[in-house]
Formats: structure tokens, sequence, C-alpha cells
């Protein structure tokens, strides 16, 4: 079970220091905003601190099949947000009775995260990946020896909306930065990580993670993370070992920050692809997902489940 508890600060070791995310913006990053200017940090760069930034949207990964147009015409985007709408509060969350408030609207009426391809779809995938895209057992219908067998998100390890890269979640699309001269950290309400990105141009590692091992880069007023060494468990839509991700934030004003990342796998797709969506400045704390990492109880019931299934199964071959 996961429980939120609400908190009013969150707080990380960076460098040796604890460094603290506020739940409202400064003073001085308010003002600055009133007079037209983006916030900086006192060493000159965009400042992304002092808010929790909310990524939730209606708008699916993929252009949805029937839809021809990147954009939905006002009339035709007030249809697809009340009929998907009344879909979600008919049905429930995979167990919970509750979704992220901005999956009630679309992002800009767009009709797919997706801007390349044009036609708001994956690329095809490449003769090895179509090779090796058999469906993989299912856990939950038995056979599963032990937690490994399933789902990372299952076992709260890791979550697509903990990123890199950022993709909504019916809940808890919620982060929150923290920069220093040498750091930027992303901190995520989604399974409670937080990745340090280093800014001191350093290369990267030879580790692979969960999150992968991100360097980042000022550009302008854009922030741009370069991702390598993944690890083949943690796939995003059918990446392996060789995924690699750019991502570029670029705060446009006091509460918006635009979000777009590429994803390129040689050995997955013919071509990479890039998505864009808007962050959105809020007021709101951020919440602990309390969910423990590997799940126990959950785990204990799913593998006697496993098992249950495997003696009936016995029972019926004999």
């Amino acid at each position: 079970m996961r429980v939120a508890r609400k908190t009013a600060a969150v707080f990380l070791v960076v460098a040796g220091s604890w460094l603290c995310l506020p739940g409202l913006p400064a003073a001085s990053s308010l003002s600055q905003a009133r007079q037209g200017t983006i916030p900086r940090t006192p060493w000159g760069t965009p400042d992304f601190q002092g808010a929790t930034w909310n990524f939730a949207t209606m708008t699916p990964l993929e252009r949805p099949r029937g839809v021809e147009t990147p954009v939905f015409t006002e009339s035709e985007a007030a249809t697809f947000e009340r009929q998907t709408a009344e879909r979600q509060t008919a049905t429930t969350n995979n167990g919970y009775d509750w979704w992220d408030a901005g999956t009630r609207h679309l992002d800009r009426r767009r009709t797919s995260l997706i801007v390349d391809p044009p036609d708001g779809h994956l690329p095809a995938l490449t003769p090895e990946a179509q090779r090796r895209s058999a469906p993989p057992r299912q856990a939950a219908q038995g056979g599963a020896e032990g937690p490994e067998d399933f789902p990372l998100n299952t076992r709260c390890i890791w979550w697509q909306n903990g990123g890199p890269p950022l993709l909504p979640s019916p809940y808890n699309d919620n982060l929150q930065f923290v920069q220093t001269r040498d750091e930027v950290v992303i901190s995520n309400e989604n399974i409670h990580d937080a990745r340090i990105v280093p800014m001191d141009a350093r290369p990267h590692g030879p580790l692979r993670q969960w999150l992968g091992d991100s360097r980042g880069r000022w550009d302008g007023n854009s922030l741009v993370i370069d991702t390598v060494n993944f690890s083949s468990k943690t796939s995003l839509r059918g990446s392996d070992g060789n995924l690699h991700i750019v991502e570029r934030f670029t705060r446009l004003d006091l509460d918006t920050i635009e979000y777009q990342f590429t994803a390129d796998d040689v050995t997955v797709w013919v071509r990479p692809w890039t998505a864009t969506l808007l962050l959105h400045r809020t007021n709101q704390p951020m919440y602990e997902f309390a969910c423990h990492e590997g799940n126990a109880y959950s785990m204990e019931g799913l593998l006697k489940v496993a098992r249950a299934l495997d003696k009936k199964r016995a029972g019926e071959a004999r």
C-alpha cells in the first residue's frame, strides 16, 4: 500500500551539505518574475528552485488511433477531455480511486506528446528488436519464482514518471529542483528518487544505473541533461541498455518550464524520437510516496498466488 503523508520540506545531502527543497518560491524570485525576467541564481543560471513542478497531462505519449491532427480544435479538445474524464471517473486507477488533477486537461490541446516523428507515433522497431519483442512471461499469471520476476514498479524500485525521461503517470507527477554551482538535483515525488546531475563537464562513468548516468550543462535558459548507461531493466517502450536520453528544461516564465526529451536506441528504433510537455508551477507541497522498496507485503501475497496457481495447473495436468 502506498501512503501519502504531508511534509513541510524535503532535505537532501549534496556534496556533503544539507539542502532544503522549500515548498514556496522565494520573494526575490517572485519580484523578478513580476518584472518580466526569469529568476536567476546568484551565479547567473536560470533558477528552477522554490516551487513544486507538476507535469501531469491528459495528452497521451502517442496519438490515438483515428486522430490525424497534431492539435485538437477547442471543441474537439473539450469533447476529448470530457469523455476521458468520464472514463477515469467510472473506473479505478489500478486500485486507486484518484487521479492527478493535471490529467484532466490536454497539454496545449495536443494529441500526442511525441512531436517527432510528425505522425505522433514511436518509430518502427529495428529487425533485431522485432525478433526480441515476443511477449515476456507475465508473473501475475503464475510461474513467478521470486520478486525479480515482477516489474520494478510493483517492487517499488522505479517508475517511468521518475525519469529520465519524465513520462506522466495518473498520479505523483511532481518534482522539485535543488541547484548548486556544480550539481542540479531533480527530486521526484514518485518513488522518492533524487537524481543528482553533475554540471562540471566530467565524463560519463561506466556504471549502469536505474536512472542512467546523467551529465548536465546550461544552454542559455535551458538546462540540458545527457543520460546514458541505463540498466536494461528500466526499459523505455522496449529500449535496452543502449538507450540515450537528452533532456531540455527551459524556464519560460515564473509558472512554466517547457520539457523536451529525445530518445535514441540504435538497437531498438530505426530513428530517434522526441516528445515535449509543460511543467506547471504549483504551491502544493511534495508528499511522501511511502512505497517500501521490495513491497514486502504485496510480494508475499503475489508469490502465494503464483504458488497456488502452480499447484492448480499441476493438478489439472495429472
